[in-house]
């Protein structure tokens, strides 16, 4: 299942996206274990986004091909230590806290760590992030901390049956995104799209979209 599934969406999701930009698939991989994250990277997944810190840490050694490593989920200070080095891209840096502690972290071990600025596009109060208002000022405060390379942004579309709406919040994502970009020659990824809106997301300019359930299937909670 997870080879055909992999196998079809590869043949699916376009190239590029309506502004010419790579689009690059990352496997949500919470909750899988190493065997089956290694039958997605055989089947052709270059890029895979780990959730949780502990499931990162204990299956980091168990991932043949080396893919790119991304960590996805809500990211507690006191665990930045063991992400140095391992993580290519930290799409959820969603609070000034956050991004401070990684700063010093990063400058600390003598390394750059590439990251997104997470945006709360729905004002959603069960999710973190920054409102998409104050987008401009945050990406100021965080561009003058050392050590760090702010790459795109990164938002989760509210879960909502009407089409029109998420539409208009992924492209008022997609304008934000062009506004840093124009003024900020780092400014490369727009991180937007989960298994049950990705089409959404990349008709609207998205250029990274995370897939977890249409990779492996239904998460199972009882899964190692």
């Amino acid at each position: 299942m997870i080879e055909s599934n992999v196998e079809n969406l590869l043949k699916e999701i376009p190239k590029e996206n309506p502004f010419g930009e790579k689009v690059t698939l990352v496997a949500a991989v919470k909750l899988q274990n190493a065997e089956d994250i290694n039958r997605a990277v055989a089947a052709g997944i270059t890029d895979i986004g780990d959730n949780h810190v502990q499931e990162l840490r204990d299956k980091y050694e168990l991932i043949n091909g080396n893919p790119r490593r991304h960590f996805i989920g809500h990211l507690q200070t006191n665990k930045i230590k063991y992400l140095l080095g391992k993580v290519d891209l930290y799409h959820s840096v969603d609070r000034i806290n956050l991004a401070e502690e990684l700063s010093k972290k990063s400058a600390g071990a003598g390394i750059v760590s590439d990251i997104l600025i997470q945006i709360n596009i729905g004002n959603e109060e069960t999710k973190g992030g920054f409102a998409l208002e104050d987008c401009g000022e945050i990406y100021k405060t965080i561009k003058r901390l050392p050590a760090l390379r702010i790459k795109g942004l990164m938002a989760m579309l509210p879960i909502d049956n009407d089409e029109t709406r998420l539409k208009t919040l992924a492209k008022s994502m997609r304008g934000q995104f062009d506004r840093l970009r124009a003024i900020d020659k780092d400014i490369e990824y727009l991180s937007m799209g989960m298994s049950g809106d990705w089409r959404i997301c990349l008709e609207q300019g998205a250029n990274i979209i995370r897939l977890g359930t249409a990779i492996f299937g239904a998460r199972n909670y009882n899964k190692n």
